[in-house]
């Protein structure tokens, strides 16, 4: 059964993007979040640097949080 998550990426001064994804469980956005977290990193991208992202479920709470301070994506 496919659920309905929330995806925050926020920099310094608040949100930078967010995206709903319809997806079949948690590890499915969790990678999808990571995934769009790195692409907000990239050196090329404009905009304001990316610093955390969280997913939020149906219900409002929050699921999952990664942020630059996380073991292994500072370092790249």
């Amino acid at each position: 059964m496919r659920e309905t998550f929330h995806i925050e990426i926020t920099g310094p001064d608040g949100l930078v993007q967010r995206a709903s994804v319809r997806v079949s469980g948690l590890e499915a956005v969790r990678e999808r979040a990571l995934r769009l977290f790195r692409r907000a990193r990239v050196p090329q991208r404009l905009g304001p640097a990316a610093e955390a992202v969280r997913v939020i479920d149906g219900a409002g709470r929050e699921v999952f949080a990664w942020s630059i301070w996380d073991e292994g994506l500072r370092a790249r």
